[in-house]
């Protein structure tokens, strides 16, 4: 099992009755900021990204993924996987997806929020932002991403939040609700694949009102699908805990790939959860925003990959506000 490090306090940033916000070095990074409220904790590292490189119950396992071969490293030349969870452009373009974020990023705290801001990359023009919010109690996370166009000129793009999830796991995503025939005879949202899709991989489990993709460290092949849902959401089972991630898709507007709200890919290091944002025409100067919501849960192992059992567990935490 995969558990979050000792952290080795170095400078109290932030501290409310509720939630604290200190510096700290993690896995060899310096200048990291420990999130927590006692019950939950996440880690954000200034030296690279801005990334969300640690998400989990205090002193449990860390539900991201983290490349052991970069971790602690700076100053790569190129793009690098590390890990954690992130901001990209999209859809995906080799211009404007994959410049490097191997460089220090600024950090501000203001009381109980953490803001990490990546300078402007020259590859693209967009500064990418970062911004946590921890709830006073439980275990809810906002997190709000912001593409800035920095550019003199207008640009279109979506936004693109991936999680890297740790091995071992589940992932898990929902369809719009179900209807009958003929009674609802027009399509209510689409199923996309890429060319290296394959429905037959036994990852694979398809259900009515859920589909489940099972991250194999055996299983070297990389497989990748995508669908819309307005209530999107994605969630992660490990270990007997659950990480759900949630975000309000707009049906009037233009998704990528498409029209994907929700992609997943796993391969035999790690397995992604993908929220995308609408193509927007972001004007020069202007900001687009991307808010996903957090959540964990304990004691949430399905007795069986069925229908019935993810709603036993996931609609009790999908009907919260």
């Amino acid at each position: 099992m995969s558990r979050i490090p000792a952290l080795a306090l170095v400078t109290l940033m932030s501290l409310n009755a509720a939630v604290k916000i200190e510096k700290t070095t993690w896995n060899g990074w310096p200048n990291c900021y420990r999130i927590t409220n006692g019950e939950v904790e996440l880690v954000v590292t200034s030296d690279v990204g801005p990334r969300v490189m640690s998400y989990g119950f205090a002193g449990g396992q860390n539900f991201f993924w983290v490349q052991k071969e970069t971790v602690g490293k700076t100053g790569q030349p190129e793009w690098i996987l590390r890990g954690g969870h992130r901001i990209w452009v999209g859809p995906e373009d080799v211009k404007y997806t994959y410049p490097p974020d191997n460089s220090a990023v600024p950090v501000r705290v203001e009381g109980d929020v953490l803001i990490a801001t990546q300078p402007v990359e020259k590859e693209t023009g967009i500064e990418k932002q970062i911004e946590v919010r921890l709830a006073p109690q439980g275990s809810d996370v906002t997190i709000i991403h912001r593409l800035a166009n920095r550019t003199n000129m207008p640009l279109e793009f979506a936004a693109w939040a991936l999680s890297m999830m740790a091995p071992g796991g589940r992932g898990v995503s929902g369809f719009p609700p179900r209807g009958t025939h003929p009674e609802m005879l027009q399509p209510t949202n689409p199923l996309v694949m890429w060319a290296f899709s394959d429905l037959s991989d036994p990852r694979w489990t398809w259900l009515k009102k859920y589909f489940v993709l099972r991250q194999d460290a055996s299983n070297a092949t990389p497989t990748k699908i995508g669908h819309f849902n307005p209530h999107t959401f994605g969630a992660y089972f490990l270990n007997g805990e659950m990480f759900v991630k949630r975000y309000e898709a707009d049906p009037s507007k233009t998704y990528p790939d498409f029209g994907c709200s929700y992609e997943t890919f796993t391969n035999a290091d790690f397995l992604e959860i993908e929220t995308m944002g609408p193509l927007t025409k972001v004007a020069a100067g202007a900001t687009l925003e991307h808010v996903e919501r957090w959540t964990l849960r304990r004691n949430a192992q399905p007795a069986a990959w069925t229908d019935a059992e993810l709603d036993r567990i996931l609609q009790p935490v999908l009907a919260s506000k």
